[in-house]
């Protein structure tokens, strides 16, 4: 991938507290979370994704002359505080989520444990990223669900928000499952696969239909996908498909592919009369793939009604996750400690909305797995000092209705811990595998869902519990707010 600076990616308040640390001689260390508190698009999941861009931010993270001397004109920083900038770099340690691994809400995906001037400053990006990323990524997994089994291809670059939305969306699509992108640059950025066949404006620059089809077909004789609906689908368009497909056999030509694209109409009446002239012509092999605004929802009706389509162009409503356009991760302060003390202390924040009170302390996240169907019981927030084994019986408890117990019996399940250093002492420490192997994992992933939480609409939600150590101190903490 391209190396980026994006230290000045931040909001101006995160300076202006830097500054007012620095001034007043802050020495702590903090721990914060990142973390979010609904899945999107009414999701029984989300996927994390984001983390390789994190990792570059980090990496490259210092300013530049350029970057001192733009915030020496904004008349608001001190000299002193700006030299400080000019010589700063990270030194703390990150805690993260791998990239494709399935999650829920109120776990910390990402954790950042540094001097507070150092993990108050990378907050903004970290949100950009991570938000962004697990976003799409979510979505493009719940589309690859509708489709059950039938490619999916990432289109959306043209509606994307931006040029970076459009590159590192491609990216998250094609972890959350895509087959590949039309993006070419995110092509070359990640090793993606890149995909796609041509457009109306193709058809229309030639004489006529058959003529553009049977150009396209001498360029690439391989892979003959042709797009049929420019003037008339069934009228046109398919019979001149097939009349292309046909000279390619006659020419003792055999395509690798074949097959047309749906751009427009009704998607399940077209596809169904193109799938019955295709195969009365001798072309059962020939793919049909569909466009037109789709998403997971109208991929899931047309298949409903049958259409015989088997592979899926999603742009505008994956790219822009157009029902859910924001994850809504935050970053919240969980713990901190001075130069010189052992022990972190917790810190908590209260709201007069109960599902924005944040779990307090240094904490990790252990998934609890069925040891005969390798689906996943239950998620366990814990602090890190807890110590747990799957040799005894582990009990488990709803952090609300507390009265809502489960004791899963020694032998009968496996613990992994989620969260993995990357950052230590301000080095990494992680190697991040390909876009294509997290795509991979990420299909694995998603098999340790139970089809009850995959489902598009009202999903099971899976439980994500406190262990007793940490819902006391919870309590604690609250009480003496109180």
């Amino acid at each position: 991938m391209m190396t980026r600076n994006f230290t000045l990616l931040t909001d101006l308040y995160e300076l202006t507290m830097m500054q007012g640390y620095y001034k007043s001689g802050n020495d702590e260390t903090v721990i914060f979370d990142v973390f979010y508190r609904d899945n999107p698009s009414g999701s029984g999941y989300a996927i994390a994704c984001g983390l390789e861009l994190v990792i570059d931010y980090i990496k490259n993270l210092s300013f530049s002359y350029e970057d001192i001397d733009y915030l020496r004109s904004l008349d608001i920083f001190d000299e002193d505080f700006l030299e400080y900038l000019a010589g700063y770099h990270f030194t703390g340690d990150i805690y993260a989520i791998p990239e494709g691994t399935v999650v829920f809400p109120m776990e910390p995906l990402l954790k950042v444990i540094a001097p507070m001037m150092e993990a108050q400053l990378i907050e903004t990006a970290i949100l950009n990223i991570i938000n962004h990323q697990s976003l799409i990524a979510t979505k493009a997994s719940r589309v690859v669900y509708a489709a059950g089994g039938s490619g999916v291809m990432e289109f959306g670059l043209r509606r994307a928000q931006g040029a970076d939305a459009g590159t590192y969306g491609a990216r998250a699509a094609v972890i959350g499952g895509c087959d590949g992108t039309s993006n070419v640059l995110a092509g070359k950025m990640f090793d993606l696969p890149v995909l796609g066949t041509h457009a109306h404006s193709w058809i229309m620059s030639f004489p006529d239909e058959y003529t553009a089809f049977k150009t396209y077909a001498s360029l690439y004789p391989d892979a003959c996908m042709l797009l049929v609906d420019t003037y008339d689908t069934l009228k046109s368009g398919v019979p001149n498909a097939i009349r292309v497909f046909k000279e390619l056999r006659d020419e003792g030509l055999h395509p690798r592919k074949i097959g047309i694209r749906l751009d427009s109409g009704d998607l399940a009446y077209l596809s169904k009369k193109a799938r019955a002239m295709l195969d009365d012509a001798g072309f059962p092999e020939a793919i049909i793939s569909a466009s037109s605004d789709l998403d997971e929802n109208l991929i899931q009706s047309l298949k409903l009604q049958g259409a015989p389509i088997t592979s899926w162009g999603v742009g505008t409503k994956l790219i822009t996750s157009s029902d859910c356009p924001a994850f809504g991760g935050v970053y919240k302060l969980a713990a901190a400690k001075h130069q010189g003390e052992k022990d972190f202390t917790a810190k908590i924040k209260i709201s007069e909305n109960p599902a924005k009170v944040t779990n307090p302390g240094n904490k990790t996240v252990y998934r609890i797995y069925d040891k005969t169907t390798g689906k996943i019981r239950a998620d366990l927030i814990c602090l890190t000092d807890e110590v747990y084994s799957s040799k005894e019986d582990l009990v488990i408890f709803d952090p609300i209705a507390t009265w809502k117990k489960s004791t899963i019996i020694d032998g009968t399940y496996i613990l992994r811990e989620l969260l993995v250093p990357v950052f230590l002492k301000g080095q990494c420490v992680y190697e991040n595998p390909s876009a294509m192997e997290i795509r991979d994992y990420c299909t694995g992933e998603l098999n340790t869902l139970w089809d009850e939480t995959r489902r598009l609409v009202n999903p099971q939600n899976v439980y994500v519990d406190l262990s007793k150590p940490l819902y006391d101190l919870k309590n604690q903490l609250l009480s003496q707010k109180a």
